[in-house]
């Protein structure tokens, strides 16, 4: 293709389909750099993966990362975890925002672009990825009734926390009721005098037959809900008072288990701050 008929095309596409605000779509990806490699692992990502891996990709359109120093992986629990093995696995933690409706056509994207950087030998091989997957939106739940920044702002606003909560209904018939339980009820009486400004809460798509090789495929995907809780303060100066014994509250609702609660804070941009206490 001629490079003035793939101008032509970039404008045609321009023109057609959804083009709003909201985050219909999230892709959360969570991965442990191997040990020795933690360094070299931040700065590809940060320095390259981050930008030509997924910001320049079409309708991603807002991205933060975030990181687990080792106190915060040891808040973690539960300890018997369905999502991460062990619970302190997966240090580091991107989270990005699709526009709602463009999910297919940024996939297909996503998929070319992997192969097109890992035949350049632009892809970092000294990881593992924890827990990776593309979800649907499903819900927001404010604490001040969208007073402030709201959803699509989440990844902009300088946050100080974010606590990853990943649930599995008690079978794909009971998600609907478990996601209702949790917003009418739960998150309703969690949030008020609470750090967390706002809860986003997602469902995985199962992730394409043609990924790359090292991304394994996504569990629970007719059963699982992943909750982003977005603090105005370090998640260790809260964590006791709000975030410890969440996965009792659901089990005795016989809701589902609770598989992961895991606490971050953002990275520094152009920096290796916390890259020594990880381990």
């Amino acid at each position: 293709m001629s490079e003035v008929t793939q101008a032509e095309t970039y404008g045609k596409l321009a023109g057609v389909g959804p083009y709003g605000v909201r985050p219909g779509h999230a892709l959360i990806t969570m991965v442990e750099p191997h040990i020795g490699h933690e360094r070299a692992y931040n700065r590809w990502y940060e320095d390259d993966h981050f930008i030509a891996g997924a910001m320049a990709m079409p309708w991603m359109y807002a991205g933060r990362r975030w990181v687990a120093t080792r106190d915060l992986q040891l808040l973690r629990y539960p300890t018997e975890s369905a999502v991460a093995r062990p619970v302190t696995s997966g240090c580091y933690i991107s989270t990005y925002w699709v526009t709602k409706g463009r999910y297919a056509e940024h996939l297909r994207w996503s998929v070319g672009i992997n192969r097109r950087l890992n035949d350049d030998n632009r892809v970092f091989r000294d990881r593992t990825h924890v827990f990776t997957a593309f979800h649907e939106q499903v819900a927001t739940v404010y604490r001040d009734g969208g007073e402030g920044p709201r959803d699509f702002h989440a990844l902009n606003y300088p946050y100080e926390g974010l606590v990853v909560t990943v649930i599995d209904a008690a079978g794909p018939d009971r998600r609907s009721k478990l996601l209702e339980w949790l917003c009418a009820e739960h998150l309703k009486e969690r949030l008020p005098g609470s750090p967390a400004a706002m809860v986003l809460a997602f469902r995985p798509h199962p992730l394409p037959e043609d990924r790359m090789s090292y991304v394994k495929q996504v569990e629970g995907v007719d059963s699982r809900l992943t909750l982003l809780w977005f603090l105005e303060q370090d998640p260790r100066l809260c964590w006791n008072e709000h975030f410890t014994g969440l996965d009792s509250i659901v089990a005795d609702r016989d809701l589902g288990s609770v598989e992961l609660v895991a606490p971050f804070i953002p990275t520094l941009p152009g920096t290796d701050r916390y890259v020594d206490e990880l381990r």
